[in-house]
């Protein structure tokens, strides 16, 4: 192979660069420190505070007259104590490890905590005296769901193993009841009575009823949800099993003596998609869906669904729980509470009544020049930063990406591949449009300045394949979707030159499907005919594109492997390749240099030479699940990422 040949810089402009070439990439810092527009040396880190901070909860339970309520994604996670008496948050109780709960249950007095991320530990919260130790740990990445059985033990749906773990509280002892369906990663939901426990699965959905003796199992799922993606909640009455399906807005709604005899009930809202939580009570099946986040009932014996009203529009409900006769919902930072007798439908905020917030891993980092927006679980903390102040945006669902046109921001928001728009001073963002296609997470935003559109990529949502690429107009307000794009794939990063937006894929479709290509792929769409013009591999074996940018002349993306890839636009054909990082993440072009970043260090790349030299490193930033993020400020003088949990402006001389 030919090395990276140096090309003067007055002629970068002029001509495509050189030769084919891999190989390691220098990270020697310079000799002489950089400086910025500012003056700074380049790299210089300015601590701006806590980058998102939230009260996200993701799950609750009732032990006595208190609620106790679980946080996800916070630094250290905690269960709040809300006394419905005192109509307060009274105690805040750490969980020391993993990066959040979604699984609780009670037994008796004590309350039970299953944590995630690396791996998963089970907690005990013993109410009366208030201490919590740790019962179990497994090796799991989740914990997804949790039920006690009448006798108190404690039942577990795990992934991506795809397992049901029972803990036996008086033993202190765990015991493995194995997949509870082969090939399937997930158990989401989990129920158990005197004999059995009920494991609801997915991508692709099952219902697993586990003799709790023997570990025999048998699928209990009716044939016409067979196609479904997940039952994903689940409720136990002494005679009925209720479960939400997704992605359908459906309620299964059998006998437990007869698993033949069921209903199946349906969400109203239009578009409904997912049943969140389910519970029984009094003769009635509750549920709440999504994305309408309207909560619903309906007889046991049969019956109309009926629509009881919308607490918090769009919102997830996390949980429902029954107490002293009264319907309770768990949401973000809130519950919500439906009284039988009265009708009524009343929204607490918890953070109003004492719920500590704390900092969040962050999902997004985006500059307009003046603010700087950090997405996260349920909204965005905007940063303006010559004032120096934080604000929240509430958004019910995740931005995972952001752009900006003139004033006004949009972002690409998960789930169901949402896309908002805000402008700087507005107490909220406006839905504009919804992918649909079973899509699911945003993946990248861009803008192509000849057609005048938006580019928004999507994963498809988990067990379902083929990404897709949605294009709006700001102009009209037109939306349209087209899947699929590179087939069997998703899109993962895009970029816009003269009418064609150029995509970097991933061979992960739908989260819980093996992927069935081998290879990402850079590939051309035309938006002025709407089609795909052609695709090539640019690194061989890589998984995903994580980013990409642009000079006149020429597309760098960046791999999961850090090898970065030049692809000559005269040329038509990736011409040069280095490995500039240990792994992937945001990529940042300004004139003849990129910006990159994996997390704990950010380096800058020239881009002539293909040569990378550190700026600042030991920043661990802790961000949510995806690749690290990296955030060019207009001006070019500065990158914004994460230091720990907090937001740093990091000094650039950017161009050359």
């Amino acid at each position: 192979m030919i090395p990276p040949r140096t090309i003067p810089r007055r002629r970068f402009l002029q001509l495509a660069a050189g030769s084919v070439a891999t190989g390691a990439v220098s990270a020697a810092v310079p000799s002489a420190p950089a400086h910025g527009a500012t003056g700074e040396p380049e790299g210089t880190l300015t601590d701006l505070g806590p980058a998102s901070v939230t009260s996200a909860l993701g799950n609750a339970e009732f032990a006595g007259g208190v609620l106790y309520a679980a946080t996800r994604g916070l630094s250290p996670n905690a269960v709040g104590s809300y006394d419905l008496a005192a109509d307060a948050v009274t105690a805040h109780f750490d969980i020391p490890t993993g990066i959040g709960v979604w699984a609780m249950c009670a037994t008796g007095t004590d309350v039970y905590i299953g944590t995630h991320g690396g791996a998963s530990d089970l907690y005990r919260l013993d109410t009366l005296t208030g201490t919590v130790t740790k019962a179990a740990g497994y090796s799991d990445d989740y914990i997804w769901a949790m039920a006690a059985s009448p006798d108190g033990k404690v039942y577990m749906g795990l992934s991506p193993t795809g397992r049901v773990v029972e803990y036996d509280p008086a033993a202190g002892t765990s015991r493995d009841l194995g997949v509870a369906t082969p090939g399937e990663q997930y158990v989401r939901s989990v129920a158990a009575d005197d004999t059995t426990v009920y494991a609801g699965v997915g991508a692709h959905a099952h219902l697993v009823a586990i003799d709790r003796a023997t570990g025999a199992k048998r699928e209990i799922l009716p044939a016409e949800l067979a196609s479904r993606d997940f039952v994903a909640s689940m409720t136990l009455s002494g005679t009925h099993l209720a479960a939400g399906i997704s992605s359908s807005g459906e309620v299964l709604v059998l006998s437990t003596s007869d698993p033949a005899d069921h209903r199946i009930l349906k969400a109203t809202a239009p578009g409904e998609k997912y049943v969140t939580s389910v519970v029984i009570h009094d003769g009635y099946v509750y549920f709440a869906g999504r994305p309408s986040g309207a909560l619903y009932r309906c007889p046991l014996s049969g019956g109309e669904v009926e629509s009881l009203g919308v607490a918090y529009p769009e919102a997830a409900t996390h949980r429902l729980l029954v107490h002293d006769g009264r319907v309770y919902g768990i949401q973000d930072g809130a519950v919500f509470v439906y009284d039988p007798a009265t009708g009524s439908l009343e929204y607490r905020s918890l953070v109003q009544r004492g719920f500590r917030a704390a900092p969040e891993q962050p999902m997004s980092v985006h500059s307009d020049g003046h603010h700087v927006y950090v997405g996260g679980k349920g909204g965005a903390d905007i940063h303006d930063v010559a004032a120096g102040t934080r604000t929240r945006l509430g958004i019910p669902g995740e931005p995972k990406t952001a752009l900006t046109l003139k004033d006004t921001t949009y972002l690409g928001v998960y789930t169901q591949g949402l896309l908002y728009a805000h402008r700087p001073g507005e107490s909220s963002a406006r839905l504009l449009a919804r992918t649909g296609n079973q899509q699911d997470r945003p993946r990248d935003l861009a803008y192509d300045t000849l057609t005048g559109l938006i580019v928004m990529p999507t994963q498809p949502e988990p067990g379902h394949i083929n990404g897709a690429l949605s294009l709006y107009s700001p102009r009209t307000g037109a939306f349209d979707t087209y899947r699929p794009v590179v087939e069997r794939q998703s899109v993962y990063s895009v970029a816009t030159r003269l009418g064609t937006a150029y995509l970097g894929t991933n061979i992960q479709e739908g989260l819980g499907l093996p992927p069935v290509t081998t290879t990402a792929r850079l590939a051309a769409f035309d938006l002025r005919k709407r089609k795909l013009v052609w695709e090539l591999e640019p690194v061989p074996g890589a998984q995903y594109v994580a980013a990409l940018g642009q000079t006149p002349l020429a597309l760098y993306g960046l791999t999961n492997t850090g090898v970065l890839f030049e692809y000559d636009f005269l040329r038509r054909k990736v011409t040069r390749t280095a490995k500039v990082a240990g792994r992937g993440g945001e990529l940042v072009v300004t004139g003849l240099v990129a910006y990159g970043t994996d997390g704990d260090r950010v380096y800058k790349v020239d881009l002539p030479r293909l040569t990378a030299t550190t700026i600042a490193d030991g920043l661990a930033g802790e961000w949510f699940g995806g690749e690290p993020k990296l955030s060019l400020d207009p001006s070019g003088r500065a990158l914004y990422g994460l230091r720990g949990r907090n937001l740093v402006r990091i000094a650039i001389s950017g161009r050359r």
